[in-house]
């Protein structure tokens, strides 16, 4: 086990590198530059600003100032728009909010999209089976930007306590939480019940069935491990992109979290918030890739005896 720790994360410090690397250069390919407004600056204020932040060396001298600032000093650089803002205090104050969204929202999927998997693969081929798939269909191919407003609408607008914009009551959290959940549950499900169905069909559930095993303990007992391999995939990244990769929702729903920066970063072509979005989301999927990774481990034993 710790061999293959150990390997998966040289492999993540390779998938970091190389995705700071692409996104650094990529960025600076945009047309523009950051400093672009309603009003055009005169050109030696231009330069005075691009030589404050370094812009104006060259794109391998910027690299390595880069990464030379961030290894050592641990610093991802200020950001070009919000004078006077480190893009870490700009992701320390949102991801809080982003980190409470996803997890209330992940649990959400869990609670919906696993046990509906189940049911669906319990009853294969029957009426329980086909409107799990039917609804669980929709939810994947209904975006969120348009789960979110139906909602809004809804739910928002009739149930007392919800709120439908901002981040400053319990309310708050319900309906962007629950826009994030059923999105995803909905993979969850048809992953869960492609899982169940194929340890279903194995020769030890028929052994069981055998011997006079109800459905309860069939599934909990001995189908449940194996069958919720897949889901189990799938949540590892799902749940990185529920805490940073959220930007719709929390459009929709005015949440001061980390999705706002991916956008607005873009449009106002900041350099530094840029790459420390990219290198933070790419260590959170790391992160989460390893979690998954090690429970996959204890839920499957040949994959101990493999690694």
């Amino acid at each position: 086990m710790t061999r293959m720790i150990l390997k998966r994360l040289g492999q993540g410090l390779l998938v970091l590198l190389v995705l700071e690397t692409v996104t650094f250069f990529l960025i600076r390919l945009l047309p523009g530059h950051p400093f672009m407004g309603e009003k055009k600056l005169p050109d030696h204020v231009l330069q005075q600003l691009q030589a404050s932040y370094g812009l104006d060396q060259s794109s391998l001298v910027q690299y390595g100032r880069y990464w030379w600032n961030m290894l050592v000093h641990g610093d991802l650089g200020p950001s070009l728009v919000k004078e006077g803002i480190s893009v870490a205090d700009m992701i320390g104050q949102s991801f809080p909010v982003s980190l409470q969204l996803g997890v209330i929202g992940m649990v959400i999927s869990i609670l919906v999209g696993i046990p509906a998997g189940i049911v669906a693969a319990l009853y294969k081929n029957r009426w329980m089976d086909w409107w799990v798939m039917l609804v669980s269909m929709a939810g994947i191919c209904i975006p969120a930007f348009v789960v979110a407003p139906l909602l809004g609408v809804g739910l928002g607008m009739n149930v007392p306590g919800l709120s439908v914009a901002g981040w400053d009551s319990p309310g708050c959290v319900v309906l962007p939480a629950l826009t994030l959940g059923l999105v995803n549950a909905a993979y969850l499900a048809r992953l869960t019940r492609g899982g169940m169905l194929e340890v279903l069909g194995q020769d030890f559930i028929r052994t069981a069935r055998a011997k006079g095993a109800g459905p309860f303990r069939m599934v909990w007992k001995h189908a449940l491990r194996g069958g919720l391999i897949p889901a189990l995939s799938y949540l590892g990244p799902a749940f990185a992109a529920m805490i940073t990769g959220s930007f719709v929702v929390e459009t929709c729903f005015q949440v001061p979290g980390m999705g706002q920066h991916f956008v607005n970063a873009t449009t106002d072509r900041d350099y530094f918030l840029i790459q420390g979005l990219v290198l933070f989301y790419g260590i959170l999927i790391v992160a989460a890739n390893l979690a998954v990774d090690l429970v996959q481990m204890a839920v499957n034993p040949r994959l101990r005896t493999e690694s």
